[in-house]
């Protein structure tokens, strides 16, 4: 199996609901380091696994929606608990779309899962995967 990796940030707001978030449930700010991994059987015509460019722009695209926002005030989560492993999957999946809109090139099309894992600090992540 091969893939590459690419990196982005964003920064966001949000609270949570459930005496199991202790302090958490307050509002607070985080920055998130999210690292979306493309992966395939074989490479493209071209030797690789996706355009690292096209990748790259299409993660900074899809974490646009949340940078600099408060995730509570977010329509699509209203009244969800926006914790980090929920965001990893709502990434994966929103580039999963971007993958099966073309966006990331059709070589693109031949990828065989995702993976994106948010870094909520330097010590504690979480990562979704799925295939495509």
């Amino acid at each position: 199996m091969f893939s590459i990796t690419v990196r982005s940030h964003f920064m966001a707001a949000h609270s949570f609901r459930g005496e199991v978030f202790g302090p958490a449930q307050r509002l607070h700010g985080a920055t998130f380091t999210v690292d979306a991994t493309f992966r395939r059987t074989t490479l493209d015509a071209d030797n690789i696994v996706v355009d690292i460019g096209l990748a790259t722009r299409e993660l900074e695209a899809v974490l646009g929606e949340f940078n600099y926002r408060n995730l509570d005030d977010h329509p699509a989560f209203e009244g969800v608990n926006t914790s980090t492993e929920f965001l990893a999957k709502v990434i994966a999946d929103r580039l999963a779309g971007q993958v099966h809109s073309g966006a990331l090139g059709e070589g693109a099309r031949q990828l065989s899962g995702i993976s994106v894992t948010l870094h909520e600090s330097p010590v504690a992540w979480a990562t979704y995967e799925r295939a495509l």
